[in-house]
């Protein structure tokens, strides 16, 4: 996910004296990324408690499900494919139900089994290269939903080589909980960001909503293009402009469509989503991303409460109430 630049306003100068309060702004390295939180409070204490939560719920997200860990459930899990069936907790259950629901919802353009093709179009490694049609295939026959067997309380990937992985959807899955979590201890301003995945709590103090700025594909380190004004809404965004490598003239993004294993090529750039929760956003920018403009922008018309914008090479496209969160 990219795209999205978020900006706090500044506190006015006699915060204090004209009841405003204070914007504080917490950050910190975690989910592979810069994690942020800013938020209004006066209360010294209470600022200091969601920040030490904040952390401490992400740091034991990460702990259980990044694929990095070989300790954590999902690190288990791969290690174990081809061979044995793993023990695992309720909450393992729902978020593996999640999965499954996710996998049909977007055509199985969204599938936590998709590692193997990622492992082979290996944008990240000192000489990326193109692989062979031979290696896509053998891992594409590691990948499928299906494949994967449950059983109350345990579940197994039946072939070695296949792996899970929930860096598609967790990083925002992470956002609606601190977002929860903050709304739980009666902060009622906030704005999560983690790498640019945001959920808005109520809107910044004495404005109408928490500025976010778009990106510009064609130059991401210039000026935005164009921003949003988020209010108890979530605002995901995904583009390949960052991401990928080049190798013989040509470009390969780092979004991959597990349906055929090869990264994405229908000419679109940015998919910026704003929907009720960042894990709907976010799963649904990817989605739109590879499902392309028109199918993509029909997927988003269907979805109650969710708005669209996707850029192409050569136009603009966007649902009828995108227009309504725009703000310059």
């Amino acid at each position: 996910m990219c795209a999205l630049l978020s900006r706090a306003p500044a506190p006015p100068p006699a915060a204090v004296a004209t009841g405003v309060e204070p914007v504080r702004r917490h950050r910190w390295a975690a989910l592979g990324t810069t994690c942020e939180i800013q938020f209004a409070c006066a209360d010294d204490a209470l600022a200091a408690r969601f920040e030490t939560e904040a952390v401490a719920w992400v740091a034991d997200f990460e702990a259980r499900y990044s694929r990095f860990r070989p300790d954590s459930v999902i690190g288990r899990i791969n290690a174990a494919a081809g061979r044995e069936w793993v023990e695992i907790d309720a909450e393992m259950e729902q978020l593996l139900d999640f999965c499954g629901s996710v996998h049909f919802l977007t055509e199985g353009t969204l599938d936590v089994t998709a590692t193997p093709v990622l492992r082979v179009w290996d944008y990240k490694a000192a000489t990326p290269r193109v692989p062979t049609d031979a290696e896509v295939a053998a891992a594409l026959r590691l990948v499928g939903w299906r494949k994967v067997q449950r059983a109350p309380g345990r579940v197994f990937l039946p072939e070695p080589g296949m792996a899970l992985d929930f860096g598609g959807w967790g990083k925002e899955y992470a956002v609606d909980a601190v977002a929860a979590l903050a709304r739980s201890l009666g902060i009622t301003r906030a704005l999560v960001d983690f790498g640019h995945d945001l959920h808005a709590v109520g809107a910044a103090p004495g404005k109408p909503g928490w500025h976010v700025g778009l990106e510009d594909p064609a130059n991401p380190a210039g000026p935005c293009r164009g921003s949003l004004a988020a209010a108890d809404l979530a605002v995901a965004s995904s583009g390949d402009y960052l991401r990928g490598f080049t190798v013989g003239g040509r470009r390969y993004g780092h979004i991959v469509d597990p349906r055929t294993g090869r990264p994405v090529a229908n000419g679109c750039r940015q998919v910026t989503v704003v929907a009720p929760t960042c894990l709907q956003a976010g799963v649904l920018s990817t989605t739109l991303f590879i499902l392309g403009p028109e199918a993509g922008l029909r997927l988003a018309g269907q979805t109650m409460g969710v708005e669209a914008r996707i850029l192409t090479d050569r136009a603009v496209h966007q649902t009828r109430g995108f227009f309504c969160h725009v703000v310059s």
